[in-house]
């Protein structure tokens, strides 16, 4: 019971809004149904999509005074009508939604199979465990393997590695870049190595096309984590291609930092059709039938053939052949992705402008930072800007000023992940990991890397505060 009458009021015209709408989309769909415009083969969806053409511009805040955010949702009313769209039908598993977003995130990345899941750190998970499937013959990942990595990221890319048993041998990175060193590839390499596990760090491809070359050389599977470089290209044999799409497996975040959000979601794609139907059979339950979520018998194997030790003609539909996991995303989830993702291309040209105004405003202070380093011949779609502080500079100080000025910052992450507590009970156990030297770069980033945001909601007004700030900030860190 609502004991404000402006709350009950309040709640009274949200409802009659919600109302008007679903009557308003009614009558749109039954007027649809009754034409032949071609325009409208779907037109639950594309009734919203002709009133969102003149969408207003995303949200962008230009006050001199609020603080800064690394990261922000960039939305306008389209991702709101796509919602409430959603919701009216109450289909709150994945449904159309859900499979429109795997259709057209794959046609952005030029990639047959996509699979949305509920967060990036499950599309990790679900990339990594279906390596392990027995279908994949010698070639699966047991217990005791090597996965080659890194320990300068975030955690749940090597998290499924020691959550499974397998052994993750951890290579150092280079400052500037923030990705592997692959000229220490082979020197990880061992009879035990089945696979190399990397993420693309802050949008910076990592040299994929040495990655890739060692990996067909030694018959290794390869996993992007793609999950802060949506929309970033590099060339690879001669021709540019989005990351996530080289490897075996890319895996994607829409956490609302990330390029696009879903407020929680991911999605693992792949152009291998095994791998892919191992990907949906360990997504939905571990299930040996490829029927979506409310349907039956569209497989054709509903009550035929033996499986296992079950009695023949068992339900299809009931019967698994992978210990899975539930990580669909939901339909509303979805709705909102499909919205994003018609930003996309918007928002990684933003990303990419913020990018290079800091780069330009602080190009003369390498003498205080390590500078952004982008791969050479790629394309970042850049998730943040990161600064290395050099040994006259201290971070600490650096940090502190520019957060009491409003400004926002992250570490790189982890930094080195074999620092953190959660690796206290396996430093004393050689078999759970090993490394390669003693990743004195990795070190570096932890002690004096840190980033700040260039995501699309930032102004060129707030751009200019940050890049005066980071100069300010140089005066009092100066180490004597």
């Amino acid at each position: 019971m609502f004991e404000d009458v402006d709350e009950q009021q309040a709640r009274a015209e949200i409802l009659r809004a919600v109302q008007a709408y679903y009557h308003r989309f009614k009558a749109s769909e039954n007027a649809l149904a009754s034409t032949d415009c071609a325009d409208h083969t779907s037109p639950t969806t594309d009734c919203i999509d002709c009133a969102s053409q003149t969408a207003g511009q995303t949200n962008r805040i230009s006050s001199s005074t609020e603080r800064i955010d690394y990261a922000g949702r960039v939305f306008d009313e389209t991702e709101m009508a796509y919602l409430v769209d959603a919701s009216l039908d109450f289909w709150l598993t994945a449904g159309r939604y859900a499979n429109r977003f795997e259709k057209e995130l794959g046609a952005y990345l030029d990639v047959p199979y996509v699979s949305a899941v509920n967060s990036g750190s499950s599309a990790n998970l679900l990339a990594f465990m279906t390596l392990t499937c027995p279908e994949l013959g010698d070639r699966a990942i047991k217990r005791g393997d090597e996965v080659i990595t890194v320990a300068c990221g975030f955690p749940t890319t090597v998290s499924p590695i020691l959550q499974f048993g397998a052994v993750p041998v951890f290579v150092d990175v280079t400052v500037g870049q923030y990705n592997i060193d692959a000229n220490a590839l082979e020197e990880a390499l061992s009879h035990k190595t089945k696979a190399v596990m990397l993420a693309h760090t802050l949008g910076n491809p990592f040299d994929i096309g040495q990655v890739q070359s060692f990996c067909r050389a030694h018959n290794l599977w390869l996993i992007e984590d793609n999950c802060d470089a949506l929309g970033s290209t590099c060339c690879v044999d001669g021709e540019m291609r989005f990351t996530g799409t080289i490897g075996d497996i890319g895996t994607s975040s829409f956490y609302p930092p990330h390029h696009i959000t879903m407020g929680e979601g991911g999605a693992v794609y792949t152009a291998n059709p095994l791998l892919h139907k191992l990907i949906r059979s360990l997504r939905d339950w571990g299930r040996d039938c490829s029927c979506p979520s409310g349907e039956d018998g569209t497989c054709d194997h509903r009550f035929d053939g033996q499986r296992g030790l079950l009695p023949a003609g068992y339900d299809h539909k009931y019967t698994y052949s992978h210990f899975g996991y539930n990580l669909k995303v939901t339909d509303l989830q979805a709705a909102i992705g499909c919205a994003q993702l018609k930003k996309l291309p918007a928002f990684k040209a933003a990303r990419q402008a913020n990018h290079a105004y800091l780069r330009h405003a602080l190009a003369d202070l390498q003498d205080a930072f390590v500078l952004p380093d982008p791969l050479t011949h790629s394309d970042p779609s850049w998730f943040g800007f990161a600064l290395t502080c050099k040994d006259t500079l201290d971070r600490r100080i650096v940090i502190s000023h520019l957060e009491q000025a409003g400004i926002q910052t992250r570490m790189l992450f982890a930094g080195n992940l074999l620092r953190h507590p959660c690796f206290d009970t396996l430093r004393n156990n050689q078999t759970s990991y090993r490394c390669v030297g003693n990743l004195p770069a990795t070190d570096t980033i932890m002690e004096n890397t840190f980033w700040v945001g260039v995501y699309p909601g930032i102004t060129e007004e707030k751009l200019e505060r940050i890049a005066t700030e980071i100069r300010r900030s140089v005066g009092k860190a100066r180490r004597v």
